[in-house]
């Protein structure tokens, strides 16, 4: 059985009564991959708004297997001390990661970032040397369209998280890259320039499933399934 752990930020946990490319992920496995699956992780709930804290259990769909390991405010600095538990705990042998915009927003620089990301690796094989890690770029949000300084850190950063892709790959623990979902457009795939929408949880659903099909024949290409 494979078992997927999606790893990430607030786009990744999302908020209260929202889907999430979660959902959106889980539909699209559900219905093309042809074999047995989970979705596991640490943590079940949602970020609860009212509360400004990671407490809500309202899923639009309350069939979706809810696990995960992400947090609203959450990136590669904090992941790197809880993967290596969470892999070992739960057996997850595919990590579906999407971090780096709360690092460097508000915590380290492109090079610390990736720094990082580097360690998060190690860890994850250190608890399974067989892990496989499918990593987004960070998605550009919309402080990226007004403060010039933080859009070129965002690019540095990617650039140096392809790099450090390609150094760390090995055939026994696969790390591919997943491209930026095409023509991102932070007023018409978000809610608030950030966190996605429903048409931006498909498109990062997308990016996820066509990197898996296209490197691993695993599932079909995606279809948005509502």
């Amino acid at each position: 059985m494979l078992r997927f752990m999606p790893v990430g930020d607030s786009m990744t946990i999302g908020s209260a009564g929202e889907h999430t490319w979660r959902y959106r992920m889980w539909q699209h496995l559900r219905d093309t991959y042809g074999g047995p699956f989970a979705l596991v992780g640490p943590r079940e709930t949602l970020y609860d708004k009212a509360a400004d804290a990671p407490t809500s259990y309202e899923y639009a769909d309350p069939d979706f297997p809810r696990t995960h390991l992400a947090g609203w405010g959450e990136g590669w600095l904090h992941m790197v001390p809880l993967i290596g538990e969470a892999v070992r705990a739960h057996k997850a042998n595919v990590l579906l990661v999407s971090l780096g915009l709360i690092d460097l927003g508000f915590y380290t620089n492109a090079e610390q970032t990736a720094e990082n990301a580097r360690a998060f690796v190690a860890e994850a094989r250190l608890a399974n040397p067989r892990i496989r890690m499918v990593v987004l770029p960070v998605i550009p949000n919309v402080r990226t369209e007004s403060d010039t300084a933080f859009a070129a850190e965002l690019t540095r950063f990617n650039e140096l998280l392809a790099k450090a892709i390609a150094d760390l790959d090995e055939p026994r623990s696969p790390l591919l890259p997943a491209s930026l979902p095409p023509s991102w457009d932070s007023n018409h795939d978000t809610y608030d320039g950030t966190h996605p929408n429903a048409s931006g949880e498909h498109r990062i659903a997308a990016a996820f499933a066509e990197a898996m099909h296209q490197a691993w024949d695993l599932g079909k290409p995606y279809k948005a399934a509502g």
